[in-house]
């Protein structure tokens, strides 16, 4: 092309540019801003290097801090004996785990059990029976608001969901009991509930559709309700088929030790000189089977498994938050989160964080797990294990700013409410906690055997409640749950 055409073609475009940018409509990317920003952006030897990381290889391998992994040992000065690691597979059941995983030890000392597993499908089965009757029941409530009303787009969105929170677990039990995993299995669709999920929700979609058209032919409240009772057998009926159908008793016995023998063997062991207590530590070893024996058969509902063989009151656990958001010292209730119709929403009273440390090491040093919910989508290795502040080092990458603080992250949906797990230890030093261990609900192929180390700044950060018994919180956080509660909506972020 002739020099002088490549002129008349630039003073075109740039005419064209500022053409365009004379039309365009304020606040819209213009040709001229995209160009200056073009124009001053520069690719540098370190944007070259990145970029070319980047493209082939993923962010957080290129950007895990090296200074906190040479840094990090998993080593904790006070840690409380467990029941194995569990798995929740594709299911956001995390709260019921969570749940499960803080009682089963209180079990396996109660029947001197080394291992156990309660079914979770059970508690699944009837959280999907009573999530379904809730939606219903509150399509009835609803039947005068406009369908675009943002508490029905919001049920509509996920009529009968997986997830839920300590206070919809303890209804659960408190209502249905629990049994052992070996009285009701696993099933595809408990451990991936995708699918089951879909279908759930279109058939209650269904329903819903079907009740405001009888409430617009009828009026009556009564016909409606006639309706549900069939659709509550239909939702049965799909479940009983993905899950299997709950046992309303069963019979169960369990390996027991002998409790003499363990007598005696512990006198022995007393006794015994210091040159044979190796000897006869392995000669305990060899003798441990045979030194067992199975309970008798016994026969129990649901309920009566739970009152006999745990026992605890759940109702006797609080919830205490820190929200970044409020005010600190006043109670809050998030609408429409019960999972049961005639059961609690979820509700906190308001702490700064670190009442919820000094809550969760009172508890662990009593020798008792901690249910806690956090964001887990920030600074956490899964590979190996790591929960730490800045695990990851994005701007340094970037070579931009990314910080957010915890209540920006919060209200800016940068960060969710989105898992729960367990505290079953903690690294004390003069008295102050460097860090905590997590028992997980992700398998024993994933962490550090089903484990995680969280760094006491990433507690900070990303540790919202803690689930505490009345006997362990003080007066003054008691009064704060005892004063009326501040109602939010059931999209608030702190849910």
């Amino acid at each position: 092309m002739k020099q002088g055409a490549t002129w008349l073609v630039g003073v075109l475009l740039v005419g064209a540019g500022l053409l365009a940018d004379a039309w365009a409509q304020d606040g819209a990317l213009t040709p001229g801003t995209i160009e200056k920003i073009r124009s001053d952006f520069k690719m540098d030897a370190n944007a070259k290097a990145i970029r070319n990381a980047l493209t082939s290889t993923g962010l957080k391998e290129i950007s895990e801090n090296r200074e906190i992994l040479a840094d990090h040992e998993n080593k904790f000065s006070h840690k409380i004996k467990t029941g194995g690691i569990s798995n929740q597979k594709a299911s956001g059941r995390c709260w019921m785990f969570a749940g499960f995983n803080m009682i089963k030890p209180v079990l396996m000392n109660n029947l001197d059990l080394d291992s156990f597993e309660f079914s979770q499908i059970y508690l699944q089965f009837w959280d999907k029976m009573e999530k379904a009757n809730k939606f219903l029941e509150c399509m009835i409530e609803f039947r005068d608001r406009d369908i675009l009303d943002r508490d029905i787009v919001f049920l509509l969105q996920d009529p009968c969901p997986d997830g839920g929170y300590f206070e919809n677990f303890a209804d659960l039990v408190g209502k249905y009991g629990v049994i052992p995993r070996e009285a009701m299995a696993e099933t595809a669709s408990s451990e991936a509930t995708g699918t089951m999920n879909r279908m759930l929700g279109r058939l209650l979609r269904k329903h819903a559709a079907e009740l405001r058209d009888i409430y617009a032919e009828t009026g009556s409240l009564k016909q409606m309700r006639l309706a549900k009772e069939r659709m509550m057998a239909e939702v049965y009926r799909m479940l009983v088929l993905h899950l299997g159908e709950p046992p309303v008793e069963f019979t169960w016995r369990h390996k027991a030790k002998d409790a003499d023998k363990k007598d005696a063997d512990k006198k022995a062991d007393e006794a015994a000189d210091a040159n044979e207590a190796d000897d006869k530590s392995e000669k305990k070893k060899d003798d441990y089977e045979v030194r067992q024996k199975l309970s008798e058969p016994k026969t129990y509902t649901p309920k009566s498994f739970y009152e006999e063989c745990v026992g605890l009151d759940l109702r006797q656990f609080v919830n205490i938050g820190d929200d970044p958001m409020r005010p600190k010292g006043r109670h809050y209730e998030i609408d429409l989160t019960k999972n049961l119709y005639d059961g609690r929403n979820l509700n906190y009273a308001n702490v700064d964080i670190q009442t919820l440390k000094d809550l969760v090491i009172r508890v662990l040093l009593d020798n008792k797990a901690v249910c806690f919910d956090a964001d887990v989508s920030p600074d956490q290795d899964s590979g190996k294990g790591i929960m730490a502040r800045n695990l990851y080092d994005y701007e340094s990458v970037y070579g931009l700013e990314l910080d957010l603080t915890k209540a920006e992250r919060l209200s800016f949906r940068d960060g969710s409410i989105n898992h729960g797990m367990i505290f079953i230890g903690v690294d004390l030093r003069d008295g102050k906690p460097m860090k905590w261990l997590v028992e997980n609900s992700w398998g024993s192929d994933r962490g550090s055997g089903g484990l995680w180390t969280m760094y006491d700044d990433w507690f900070e950060d990303n540790v919202y409640k803690i689930i505490v018994h009345r006997d362990y919180v003080p007066q003054e956080i008691l009064d704060i749950l005892d004063q009326p509660a501040k109602k939010l909506p059931v999209w608030d972020p702190m849910w």
